[in-house]
Order: C-alpha cells, then structure tokens, then sequence
C-alpha cells in the first residue's frame, strides 16, 4: 500500500503546483505584460471614476441614451455574475411575449419611428451581456435621442457613426456600435 500511496501523493502534488500555482501566475502575469487593459477587464474611467466595462452592456432604459440588447441575466439586468441566455428557443411562447413586449416598449419610447424594428434591439445575446448593438440597431434610436436632447439629428447621426466600429482585420464578425461609449460621447456633448 505505501509503494502506491507514496508515489499518488507526489504526483499530486507535483501536478497541484504545475496546473493550480505556477501555470495561473505564468498566464496572468502574461496577459497583464501584454494585455494591460483586457486584463484588468477593459475598464471605462471618466474623471478618475470606474463608469462601467467596454466588454459588458450596462442597462440604459432613459430616451435621451441609446439603448442596448435585452439582457437575459437575473435578477437584475447585465449582471455579470449571473452570465447566460434565455435558454429560449425560436418556437418558445414565452420568447414571442418577451419580444413583442420589448417591440411595443421601442414603439412608444418613439411613436413617429414607423422603421422596422432591428432584431438584436428586442432579443437577448448568448450571455445577456453583449456591449455592442449594430449599426441598424443605432440608426433606429437617432430620432429618439436626438429629440429627448433637444440636438440636431445629423449630429447624432454623425456620433453613432463615429463609434461604429468595422470587423477585426476587415472581415471577422459584423460591424457593432458600443452602447456604453456612445452614450458617454454624448454626455460629453453638453
């Protein structure tokens, strides 16, 4: 029994310091040399104050601000602890309520905007937390925001343009607009 005890508890140790000390210290004292930002959680810092996250959606529910996807967490929207979809599937009649809710909130947030609705504004990302909307989703909400500002549409118009941001190398994923940087280049506008 000692000849096969002995040699376990080495191992395991041996591996409990490789995979559970060493290799999360090499990688993160990696990823903080040469991914400062990314590491410490892609931060947003206005007047020396944390004002959220580029990479998680913050709950924007005033017309003066752009808003952004559903989020799908609880108990309270974007909560990053709580990371995860619907789990709603196309045919789910709970998903068709929630979505013709969101539809007839957008509708009466802005009444005149007789546009189609774009469908990442009325549906939740995989992790309810995206950051990001498309440009569609952006070009829907000018006239609201504007209007809520007491601001020429072509300014905002020109604004979300400015933070759309094109797909990595050109052609990884889809064009998105960052809602939390776009309304904070707002509030700088005053």
């Amino acid at each position: 029994m000692k000849t096969i005890l002995r040699p376990a508890l080495v191992m395991f140790t041996i591996l409990t310091l490789v995979t559970g000390v060493a290799y999360p210290l090499v990688v993160t004292g990696a990823a903080q040399s040469l991914f400062p930002a990314q590491a410490g959680g892609s931060l947003i810092q206005r007047d020396g104050k944390v004002v959220g996250s580029s990479l998680i959606g913050q709950n924007f529910s005033e017309p003066k601000n752009f808003w952004g996807r559903p989020s799908a967490t609880g108990p309270m929207p974007y909560n990053a602890a709580a990371s995860s979809g619907s789990n709603q599937g196309p045919l789910n009649p709970a998903l068709v309520d929630a979505v013709r809710g969101r539809v007839e909130a957008l509708k009466a947030a802005d009444p005149g905007n007789t546009a189609k609705v774009p469908v990442d504004l009325v549906t939740a990302s995989a992790s309810g937390l995206d950051p990001h909307i498309s440009p569609a989703a952006a070009s829907y909400q000018v006239a609201r925001v504007a209007k809520a500002r007491g601001l020429p549409l072509e300014k905002i118009q020109a604004l979300a343009g400015q933070h759309t941001e094109q797909p990595l190398l050109g052609f990884l994923g889809e064009p998105r607009v960052n809602v939390l940087q776009l309304n904070l280049a707002l509030e700088a506008l005053r």
